[in-house]
């Protein structure tokens, strides 16, 4: 199977609609866009912050530059907190460590707000490393992310797969070369993942033990 399970954050470790919602509706308040709708909201949950002003909003160059400002003061304040890990999750990273897996969590937001997120919900423990973009780095490429967990974990990816629950964790994995499971519990929907080519698909966190 695989030696180096890489893990997404948003949507695969952490219930994180509740703190990213209030902290885009704050954002798109400044530029006078009142926005409610949960299914609206839930597209920023995956993607870069600035390609999600940008590509939902129009909320492009400064402007998107300054959205993503706005939605930082109250995300780094206190919506990072509001983000509980699934149920099974834990008992899952207990599992995969005691088969002596290596796990890293790999994703698209910024580095340091990645660490206090996977410190705060208390799985820190479980993982090796936590890879994330600078915060200069408006539009991270995932398979660059990947890439650079690869190479941190000294490893040429045959053993290694991607867990995430959007098409941009499989679409990472997939440019990197290796394999990814996608998960139903998240954000994404079968028809998503399918389409982006996901190699395994589970509906809950206990059965990503059984395809790694």
């Amino acid at each position: 199977m695989y030696d180096l399970v890489l893990f997404d954050l948003d949507g695969t470790l952490t219930q994180s609609e509740f703190g990213i919602f209030s902290s885009v509706q704050y954002a798109l308040e400044k530029f006078g866009i009142h926005e409610t709708d949960p299914k609206n909201l839930r597209r920023f949950i995956g993607p870069p912050l600035y390609v999600s002003f940008s590509e939902f909003y129009g909320l492009t160059g400064d402007d998107g530059e300054l959205a993503v400002k706005y939605y930082r003061e109250v995300y780094e304040k206190d919506g990072y907190k509001e983000a509980p890990v699934y149920d099974g999750i834990k008992d899952t990273l207990k599992a995969l460590k005691a088969k002596g897996k290596r796990l890293m969590v790999v994703t698209s937001k910024p580095q340091e707000m990645a660490d206090r997120v996977v410190e705060n919900v208390g799985v820190a423990e479980f993982f090796d490393a936590v890879v994330g973009p600078g915060r200069e780095m408006l539009s991270p490429s995932k398979t660059d992310l990947i890439n650079k967990a690869l190479k941190l974990a000294g490893s040429d990816g045959k053993d290694a797969v991607m867990v995430g629950d959007r098409k941009f964790d499989i679409e990472g994995a997939n440019g990197a070369g290796i394999d990814s499971v996608g998960v139903l519990y998240g954000y994404g929907s079968r028809e998503e993942l399918e389409t982006a080519g996901s190699t395994y698909i589970v509906d809950t966190p206990a059965q990503i033990l059984d395809v790694v």
